[in-house]
């Protein structure tokens, strides 16, 4: 396991655990991050990251993708 900032850019990953404040797990959760959903990296950008979620692309902060356990 390992936080979607070490993620490769293309590669599909599999959400394993979100980390962090209730606040903040609510909020990545109405954005579709969760346990056992499908993610990739598009781009990133100063440690800010794209990423594919869901169907849609969300751009998330450095911060909230060191978090999210893939």
């Amino acid at each position: 396991m390992m936080p979607l900032l070490m993620a490769n850019l293309g590669e599909e990953y599999t959400i394993k655990q979100i980390n962090g404040r209730e606040k903040d797990k609510t909020f990545l959760a109405t954005l579709g991050f969760v346990i056992d959903g499908k993610i990739s990296v598009v781009n990133a950008m100063s440690g800010n990251l794209i990423v594919n979620v869901k169907d849609s692309r969300v751009a998330i902060s450095k911060e909230l993708a060191s978090k999210i356990m893939v």
